[in-house]
């Protein structure tokens, strides 16, 4: 169980953009190094096999560019593993957000082992959609036809539109359009708590989703005033409450501090309005929630609670992205993918234009052993020595995060100026500048939190020759 998903409307954004955002995270006690690539017509397979299961397919003739965060080794031994991108048709997709369900689902369409998972999602469908909507289509049909053998949300996003998919047992889904006024908290739980059977503009379902809620009575809205998915499909187990919940609550503390809500509530909205509109670096602050400011913060000194609440941004993260679309941008720019390895409380989120053939080496050339020219291993060092000395490194670490993300505002900036004006700009160069500052300020911090941590090892002597 692993992931964390905000989801914003353009209404509810800071500049009309949607945007798509999630973290990346490994099971307990595993990590996995990631790339971030750019996947062209040509290395996209025509005959697709699964290294997970005995899924196999073939894929249409006619796919897309499209960007990847793959596992590193490209394939890694669990496969290519894909995680999110930004499409030629500036269409982005994120998968997968695990999610919970029940025995009831389970026992009325079995998972299907020789189905299709996270490994799979992006690369059966990102390269051959031109809009949100039609991701939802085109993965609802592989679904359909073929199942899949682990429950899982998936977010597609445009310029106008965010669609949210959950897939329901083996073979079943649903999905909603969000609503452009609101953002979407949904932390490893199936979250949708309203759907619609009779609105096809803002509402999708597998085509015998009905008459099989029917047939299994999943229907438990004791109400009768709109189908709750979350009581039919989702769970309600003791471990929502301290694994699932309090992520969602800290969210939603933060974006409407005015309402009152219970941690390991079962009520907590899918989507609210916030108080103001959302920004980059609101989400970038949001997943790597820790409950800073709460009585759960685990690195509070007099907390009691420290084991009691899964952190969002927990030791395990291997990339966190949000997948900016833009709107009223020329074609070339409006696909931004913000990109963060390793461990987001110790991390920054710097922005790269997709519409690109190829990505920077910093990014891109992940090794599977730990290496300094590398971000991700670099990100993850930073993490580990930083963490023992959390509260005296965090000044240093926010200072970074801010001025990183500032110089990656100002590229954004001055492509955008570049445009208006008619003046030249290569896209490719402005990434490779995003990625040299990065690299040149990530050193720069790992040098300072290196020199801390050596400072308060254990046989530290203070008296010396």
């Amino acid at each position: 169980m692993a992931c964390t998903t905000i989801l914003v409307g353009k209404n509810a954004s800071f500049d009309g953009s949607t945007l798509v955002a999630r973290t990346e995270d490994s099971p307990s006690g595993q990590y996995t190094p990631k790339a971030f690539v750019v996947v062209q017509p040509e290395d996209q397979p025509r005959h697709y096999k699964s290294v997970l299961s005995d899924f196999e397919i073939d894929l249409p003739d006619n796919p897309i560019r499209y960007t990847a965060v793959p596992d590193a080794g490209n394939p890694g031994p669990e496969g290519f593993w894909a995680a999110s991108g930004i499409n030629e048709k500036n269409v982005a997709m994120s998968a997968t957000e695990t999610i919970t369900t029940n025995s009831r689902v389970l026992g009325a369409d079995p998972l299907v082992k020789a189905g299709i998972g996270e490994e799979d999602m992006v690369t059966l469908v990102l390269p051959y959609i031109s809009s949100a909507r039609e991701g939802v289509l085109r993965l609802g049909q592989i679904l359909e036809e073929y199942g899949t053998y682990e429950s899982n949300g998936i977010a597609f996003s445009d310029t106008e539109e965010i669609w949210w998919l959950e897939t329901i047992g083996g073979h079943h889904w649903i999905a909603r359009r969000v609503p452009d006024d609101v953002y979407v908290t949904n932390p490893n739980q199936l979250g949708l708590d309203h759907f619609e059977f009779d609105n096809p503009d803002h509402y999708l379902y597998s085509s015998d989703l009905r008459d099989w809620i029917r047939q299994h009575h999943l229907d438990l809205n004791a109400s009768n005033e709109h189908f709750n998915p979350r009581y039919a499909f989702g769970s309600q187990k003791d471990k929502d409450k301290h694994y699932n919940t309090p992520r969602a609550w800290f969210i939603q503390k933060f974006l409407n501090p005015e309402v009152q809500q219970d941690p390991e509530s079962f009520a907590l909205p899918w989507c609210r309005k916030p108080y103001r509109k959302v920004t980059i670096d609101d989400i970038r602050y949001l997943l790597t929630g820790y409950y800073q400011d709460t009585p759960y913060d685990p690195y509070t000194r007099e907390n009691t609670k420290i084991s009691g609440y899964r952190p969002i941004g927990v030791n395990r993260t291997n990339q966190t992205h949000i997948l900016q679309v833009r709107p009223n941008k020329p074609h070339d720019t409006t696909g931004i993918q913000w990109l963060s390895y390793g461990s987001m409380p110790y991390t920054t989120m710097v922005p790269f234009f997709t519409q690109v053939n190829d990505t920077p080496a910093y990014l891109r050339d992940t090794p599977k052993t730990p290496s300094t020219d590398s971000y991700y291993w670099t990100s993850r060092i930073i993490a580990a020595l930083a963490d023992r000395n959390h509260h005296e490194m965090m000044s240093l670490v926010d200072d970074y995060a801010e001025d990183t993300i500032a110089k990656g505002y100002a590229v954004i900036n001055a492509v955008d100026k570049a445009q208006a004006e008619g003046t030249y700009y290569n896209l490719e160069n402005s990434n490779q500048e995003v990625s040299d500052y990065l690299q040149k300020q990530t050193e720069d911090l790992l040098d300072k939190v290196l020199y801390d941590a050596s400072n308060h090892m254990t046989n530290a002597f203070s008296m010396s020759d």
